[in-house]
């Protein structure tokens, strides 16, 4: 390290900050959120922690906001999140950040209707079967748990979901890997 600064200091004559100063190979190091594996670029694992932090801080069942600011609030991130680590070439958790994050939101939904009676009506105003609606509306089960069973994927469909606002994790990828496609 000594050389090396040594070297900057003199020859470039930059000045370098000792402690955020690291040097090593390119798969060890990050820079601006980014990493090397294998010659490819990647966003760093911090990077992508904080990301799903955020998004679980916009898909807080306690957040006592509207659908319609919470999913505002949430596509505005999720763009701004992919344009600037679109260019990583890494895909493999992205369809998998996607269904997580669709769950999160049919959870805010299940928690905003709150009563038995109007998770019922809402079901059945999504088409799900009256029978089912009710047996998911009566489960002690928690919002969570609620939001993976078939009566709620079945009313509260991916279609759904993209009507009242929500961004795909998915499609925001694609966009920005293949532009010409996405339209």
């Amino acid at each position: 390290m000594t050389s090396i600064s040594r070297f900057l200091k003199r020859e470039l004559r930059l000045i370098v900050n000792e402690k955020k100063s690291s040097f090593g190979k390119v798969e060890e190091c990050s820079f601006l959120g980014f990493v090397f594996v294998r010659g490819k670029i990647r966003w760093s694992d911090k990077a992508f922690h904080e990301f799903k932090r955020r998004i679980r801080l916009f898909t807080g069942r306690s957040w006592g906001v509207s659908m319609e600011y919470r999913l505002h609030k949430l596509a505005e991130y999720v763009r701004g999140w992919m344009n600037y680590y679109g260019i990583s070439e890494y895909y493999r958790p992205i369809p998998i950040v996607d269904e997580w994050l669709r769950r999160r939101i049919r959870m805010c939904s299940w928690k905003q209707w709150r009563y038995t009676r109007t998770k019922v009506s809402n079901l059945l105003k999504l088409g799900t079967f009256k029978r089912q609606a009710i047996m998911t509306a009566l489960s002690r089960k928690g919002p969570w748990h609620l939001a993976r069973t078939m009566t709620a994927q079945t009313g509260m469909t991916n279609k759904w979901l993209k009507e009242l606002g929500l961004i795909s994790v998915k499609d925001q990828w694609v966009k920005v890997h293949y532009p010409a496609s996405a339209r």
